[in-house]
């Protein structure tokens, strides 16, 4: 259904750029920034629409994740012109709050991503049991094709909601993140991540065969003592068994060249794009600022002053204002070394901006 009816000139709106919005203090005066914000952008939507709003509801513990208040406001926004909408994300490959549907859909509920509070459904695009799935061309460096939760049907647009902090491995997380990790099946997160190939942990094993199941090329297989066992001259490395196993049971790596991983997180984002611009809308929230992703439970340090809501049409573009506004040394003394940048020049290589 993506770029179907009615979509604007994404070239065009692109030219626009961004618009800022700033806001610091109450809880209210954030929301009226959003509003204005959100006022004076030029919308892709029209009546009788369906947008997905992709947003991050925050790991179980999290306590720096955007507060619902904010989707419920683009909501509403939405339905005054007569476009539908529904919340959603995707499940993750480590143990948590999010590892599955069922577990993700709680967590959302706990944080206040209710249906009943945001008057949308709130999602996991992926599928409860995170096989609801749909591999994208890319024919990139790193990646050929990228593996993301098939939503795409289910929506003629999309709204980018993102909250812009630091990250681990990124130095920072915007709305590239939020395209790439976000989207991504746990498999493409695995693959971002490192070089995939499974080592069992054989204590967490309850012999499910799940991963003999899905391994496309049977590299999986059943050993003499019941338990799996893992042929890696025939295993092509796409990390299904490791972002399926029920039981976290197979090692997770989290060990790739970190300016590696920017290009990486770019390319996933890339494919993505391809086949939503025309019809998204951005929105960084420059809000509660911390060192760490919403991915990690914690109350993560605040490393710069609230700064508002950066609106745009693209998300390279928006990631690349937003580190403007805020300043980029607070990333730098929050995760020194992490080479940020390439994901700005690497985006610019293979024609994603």
């Amino acid at each position: 259904m993506v770029g179907g009816k009615g979509g604007t000139d994404q070239a065009g709106m692109e030219e626009k750029k961004t618009l800022f919005i700033p806001s610091s203090g109450s809880m209210e005066n954030h929301l009226a920034a959003l509003r204005e914000l959100l006022a004076r952008l030029e919308s892709p939507f029209q009546r009788g629409d369906m947008v997905g709003i992709k947003l991050h509801w925050g790991e179980r513990g999290n306590l720096r994740y955007l507060p619902p208040l904010f989707a419920r406001e683009i909501v509403f926004w939405l339905r005054e012109q007569g476009v539908g909408s529904f919340v959603f994300d995707t499940t993750v490959l480590y143990s948590g709050g999010r590892r599955n549907g069922a577990d993700a859909l709680q967590t959302a509920a706990d944080h206040g991503f209710t249906e009943d509070y945001l008057g949308c459904p709130v999602i996991i695009a992926d599928g409860m049991d995170g096989r609801k799935l749909i591999d994208l061309p890319a024919e990139y460096k790193h990646f050929p094709t990228v593996q993301v939760a098939h939503i795409f049907e289910k929506a003629t647009g999309f709204f980018i909601l993102s909250h812009f902090k630091g990250h681990l491995e990124g130095g920072f997380g915007g709305a590239v993140k939020n395209i790439s990790m976000g989207f991504a099946s746990r498999a493409q997160k695995q693959r971002m991540h490192s070089d995939a190939s499974p080592v069992l942990i054989r204590n967490s094993c309850t012999r499910c065969g799940t991963c003999v199941e899905v391994c496309p090329t049977h590299a999986a297989g059943w050993g003499g003592d019941g338990y799996p066992i893992y042929d890696l001259d025939v295993c092509i490395g796409c990390a299904q068994c490791i972002g399926l196993c029920p039981e976290v049971a197979l090692q997770i790596r989290w060990d790739t060249d970190v300016a590696v991983f920017q290009e990486k997180l770019v390319e996933t984002a890339a494919a993505v794009w391809r086949l939503i611009q025309g019809k998204t809308l951005l929105v960084n929230a420059l809000l509660n600022i911390c060192s760490e992703c919403d991915c990690l439970p914690g109350e993560h340090p605040l490393i710069a002053p609230d700064a508002g809501f950066l609106g745009g049409y693209h998300p390279v573009i928006l990631d690349r204002e937003s580190l403007k506004i805020i300043g980029s040394c607070h990333l730098d003394k929050a995760h020194p070394g992490i080479p940020w940048e390439r994901q700005f020049a690497y985006a610019g290589e293979i024609g994603f901006i």
